[in-house]
């Protein structure tokens, strides 16, 4: 595994790459300055096949989003046995740690058939506090934890489509939406306790089925199916 600081890519590469993951998108749409200030939190990882990444029982403040290549989620500390989960380009992951604040739950390795992967990194800890806007302020807070909610709710009701009669089938739908004025602190709180209630959820369904939802075909089946009802 090698760790690149950004400075050793040039930036029109940087901000290509990042043109591809709507959060950072949105931050450097909205506010240039903010969006520095998140590069200077971050790097650039390069993964070979078969390298752990991440290993369940550890514990950092890394939040992960993969760039090019594919990573492969195994239950254990060890790479053994079949995977729960496969990380396709675009994908957050480390997410969840840092919601339900816990060691890492899963162990991420480089994808053995990808012959290059590359993650892009940004230390959390620059967040900080949730009312603490000294370094992230209140709307890239809001942008991070509203696509955070929104990915989320999207990935449990990939699950409940597939797995109607299941017992969490639904239990998403029941974590109340924020309706108050927008572009608060209160908004914010509201985001962040659903992204910890969601979290919870998709994390005892990934431990349930996580693997038998990756398949390319059966996705865009249910994305569609979810489409469509949304449009309906």
């Amino acid at each position: 595994m090698e760790i690149k600081q950004l400075h050793h890519y040039p930036r029109e590469t940087i901000e290509q790459l990042l043109a591809a993951i709507p959060f950072y998108k949105q931050v450097k749409q909205q506010d240039p300055w903010q969006f520095e200030i998140l590069l200077k939190h971050s790097r650039i990882v390069v993964v070979r096949p078969g390298e752990i990444l991440l290993q369940r029982g550890e514990k950092d403040q890394w939040l992960y989003f993969l760039l090019k290549g594919g990573l492969v989620v195994y239950p254990r500390k060890e790479v053994s046995g079949e995977p729960i989960n496969y990380i396709t380009p675009g994908e957050v992951f480390g997410d969840l740690t840092m919601l339900v604040d816990s060691e890492r739950i899963a162990t991420v390795v480089g994808d053995p058939d990808t012959k290059k992967i590359i993650v892009f990194g940004t230390d959390f800890d620059a967040f900080g506090q949730l009312d603490d806007l000294s370094v992230i302020n209140l709307q890239t807070k809001l942008a991070y934890y509203r696509n955070t909610v929104h990915s989320l709710r999207w990935k449990l009701e990939v699950y409940r489509v597939k797995y109607p009669n299941y017992e969490l089938a639904g239990k998403h739908h029941k974590v109340r939406l924020y309706s108050g004025s927008r572009d608060t602190m209160e908004e914010l709180c509201s985001l962040y306790n659903q992204a910890q209630a969601l979290a919870r959820l998709l994390n005892e369904w990934n431990s349930e089925f996580g693997a038998e939802l990756q398949d390319n075909d059966d996705i865009q089946v249910l994305s569609s199916a979810l489409v469509a009802s949304i449009d309906s």
